[in-house]
């Protein structure tokens, strides 16, 4: 077996996501063709260590500017070849670490999050998933995998299944969204029916899912709540599958309903999910209880949000002001 597939193959053992497990690969092609640039010809990372480590990371760093976080996921990526696929653990490492630039969310005001949502037409889909990004403070990519057996109406919950980090877990159902996702559910059902009848209605499903029970893959259950709105042939399976809307197409119909109405910060999906953190530590929620509903790992990433909701210097009046009230020569 080739090296690359071996690797996919332990990434899917570990039950990775397909994402997770795409971005590793291409950081492991990337690392083998650095090597093979500078020496001009292909080794095999048994017969390289922390000194190739170190200088690939280092070239992102110096270089190629890259991100502390995307520095971060290469070195994940390197990591798990030599710790799972090579079982050759490496030992620490002195690379050049690129900086991360301290940087506060955008956050929205609640006016502002009520002209966004104003902006979209009522009855779009999209529309729905804009109010429960910021109704639960879900990711858009966990928000457009939701499936159907997520939703708990009766204790009000929504499950986040696999999301970073592969981890689960689960957040509120609002309230006011109940009757429009009930209403969503049965489009799904009605949809789900006719694409079942003209040879369809599959969906993508985790492999252990679909070893236990062979039919769960057109089971309604498993249908995404937000499919897409086109049928694509798996030529690895032979079924014609509705995958679950693009996140991208989401982002782009935010990023137009802002500039409609007229909200001078760049507004993403993902600002939907800062504003929905920061507005619950203004509203007296601990930061613990949010970092739970975030799926933060560890509280120090959830902090950020203090920094976002304080006001530094409240209370403190302006020189400006003061000189104001009297007149300025």
């Amino acid at each position: 077996m080739k090296l690359l597939e071996q690797y996919r193959a332990a990434c899917e053992v570990r039950r990775l996501a397909k994402r997770t497990i795409q971005t590793y690969s291409r950081w492991v092609e990337e690392f083998l063709r650095f090597h093979h640039n500078r020496t001009g010809q292909w080794i095999h990372p048994r017969e390289m260590g922390e000194k190739e480590v170190e200088a690939f990371l280092t070239h992102l760093a110096v270089n190629r500017r890259l991100a502390e976080s995307t520095q971060n996921q290469a070195l994940g990526a390197i990591l798990f070849l030599y710790r799972h696929v090579l079982e050759q653990p490496l030992g620490s490492l002195d690379a050049v670490r690129a900086s991360k630039p301290k940087r506060l969310p955008t956050v929205l005001s609640k006016d502002e999050v009520r002209r966004l949502i104003a902006a979209l037409p009522a009855n779009a889909s999209h529309r729905l998933i804009v109010e429960l990004l910021y109704g639960t403070g879900m990711r858009i990519s966990e928000c457009c995998k939701i499936r159907v057996v997520d939703l708990d109406f009766d204790r009000g919950q929504i499950i986040i299944r696999g999301g970073k980090g592969n981890k689960d877990r689960v957040t509120m159902l609002p309230q006011s969204l109940e009757e429009r996702l009930k209403g969503q559910v049965e489009f799904v059902r009605l949809r789900h029916e006719h694409d079942v009848e003209h040879g369809a209605g599959y969906a993508p499903v985790p492999t252990s899912l679909e070893h236990r029970r062979h039919s769960a893959a057109r089971d309604l259950r498993w249908q995404f709540v937000f499919g897409s709105a086109v049928i694509r042939l798996d030529k690895e399976t032979g079924r014609r599958i509705r995958w679950h809307a693009h996140p991208s197409a989401v982002d782009r119909t935010v990023n137009q309903a802002s500039e409609f109405a007229r909200i001078n910060k760049r507004v993403t999906c993902h600002t939907l999910r800062h504003s929905f953190a920061t507005h619950l530590l203004e509203n007296g929620y601990d930061i613990r209880t949010v970092q739970d509903l975030l799926g933060h790992k560890n509280v120090e990433t959830t902090m950020i949000y203090t920094h976002v909701m304080a006001k530094p210097g409240v209370g403190v009046r302006s020189p400006l002001d003061v000189a104001s009230m009297t007149s300025i020569s």
